[in-house]
């Protein structure tokens, strides 16, 4: 009998599975522990993370079989979520799926035209003191809507999103986890959605303009325990660097990989692959959600890969966030900003994760202050030697000085292993393909 590497969720390990049954050896000497075949009908293991707090993440692990689904194409999917109202149900995604099966021109409403929208928005013809407006971007705004309604998909309460084997998942589409309660998503590739029609702010980036985008890959607005599990989201086909520029500025089509935020509570995110993106997470998206936010936004990152990541990795306001045994590569080369961003009234903990920096690469950059706020930061590696990120941070850029100590202590850990051995436990466990 074949013996391969898979993931349980009772563990959180990387484990041996004899025939993919759920019968987990943790590599940190946990007791080994059985749990259901299927993993569309495995939850959230008890202790792991922010997400198994209070009554925990089932998503649909009780569905009868008239709420299971096998859909292949982007309609199927659609079609699922809507199916059955709040009934738990359980979505399995087999190959990949395309929600933009068309192209861009499919959503064009009559009239645009990118040549002509180029052309009147122009800084030498439009200048930068005053948004666009007119014939054309009205019609980039109706296009625009047009995929916006395409594209997302509300997620209801109840439910599991699966992907089966190692080659599933959503291409161009955006996961909308809003206003619901206990989901979870896993196993699946995600391409990140590319916005067919940013729109040009001749006022934006110090008026030098910019092109904004839309369209995350996944979106946790305004919910309660959500597990995302074992999923690779990227860029894929469309890599910024394939992005054309027009006024001098990147033709920017991307927006997060997967933001939690206005109110969302009790998240974990675990056993992911981020690669090859820019701005990766959010945890709150604006300083002025103090009424949503405030007391919540607890999420826990542990056992992510991170790779050719340029920023928010994540960047967190509010929040209480416990992110704890990720792997987090910079490259030669690569464009890079920082991994943690410091956000208004956040209260970060990033302890026994573990970085693997370019030669080159600042280590002080790894943190990013954006506002005034404590965060704890112990047991880090950088390049397999023990490193205090916030002395080192305070010594290389003493203009953005933190503070040490973020006031509270996570206990909602499902195990916790050492730093130094993180990089091969992620890198041989992360992303999808790996639940069995």
């Amino acid at each position: 009998m074949k013996i391969q590497k898979c993931h349980d969720h009772v563990i959180g390990r990387v484990a041996l599975l004899v025939g993919c049954t759920a019968l987990v050896l943790s590599l940190s000497g946990t007791t080994a522990q059985a749990g259901p075949r299927d993993a569309a009908r495995q939850t959230l293991g008890t202790n792991d993370g922010w997400g198994a707090y209070g009554t925990g993440t089932t998503g649909g692990a009780t569905a009868d079989a008239a709420h299971v689904y096998t859909v292949t194409t982007w309609e199927q999917f659609k079609a699922a979520l809507k199916d059955g109202g709040s009934a738990p149900r359980i979505i399995k995604v087999q190959g990949m799926i395309d929600a933009v099966s068309q192209g861009c021109e499919a959503f064009e409403a009559e009239g645009y035209d990118f040549q002509k929208y180029l052309a009147d928005y122009d800084p030498a013809v439009w200048g930068h003191d005053k948004p666009v407006s007119g014939a054309q971007e009205d019609l980039r705004a109706a296009s625009a809507a047009q995929q916006d309604k395409a594209i997302k998909a509300n997620v209801p309460a109840n439910t599991t999103i699966i992907g089966l084997g190692k080659n599933s998942g959503i291409l161009g589409g955006s996961l909308q986890i809003k206003g619901v309660d206990n989901v979870i998503v896993r196993n699946l590739t995600i391409e990140a959605p590319v916005d067919c029609f940013p729109q040009w702010d001749p006022t934006d980036d110090n008026k030098t303009g910019a092109w904004n985008s839309e369209y995350d890959g996944v979106v946790v607005y305004g919910s309660t325990h959500v597990w995302i599990d074992h999923n690779t989201l990227t860029d894929g086909r469309y890599p910024d660097s394939s992005l054309p520029s027009y006024f001098g500025k990147t033709y920017q089509q991307h927006d997060g990989l997967a933001d939690v935020v206005r109110g969302s509570n009790h998240v974990t995110v675990s056993w992911n692959s981020f690669k090859d993106h820019d701005k990766t997470m959010l945890i709150g998206n604006s300083d002025s959600a103090t009424a949503d936010d405030t007391g919540k936004l607890k999420v826990t990152l542990h056992h992510n890969r991170f790779e050719g990541i340029v920023e928010r990795a994540p960047r967190v306001r509010f929040g209480q966030v416990d992110s704890y045994n990720n792997h987090f590569v910079v490259t030669k080369g690569q464009k890079w900003g920082y991994v943690y961003g410091i956000g208004k009234e956040s209260r970060l903990v990033a302890e026994h994760n573990a970085f693997t920096l370019a030669q080159g690469i600042s280590t002080g950059k790894i943190l990013k202050k954006w506002n005034e706020a404590p965060l704890t930061a112990n047991g880090n590696y950088v390049n397999g030697k023990a490193v205090d990120l916030i002395a080192v941070h305070n010594a290389e850029i003493p203009g953005e000085t933190l503070q040490s100590g973020a006031g509270w202590t996570p206990t909602l850990r499902a195990g916790v292993d050492p730093a130094k051995a993180v990089p091969g436990i992620v890198n041989a466990g992360a992303g999808a393909g790996r639940v069995c």
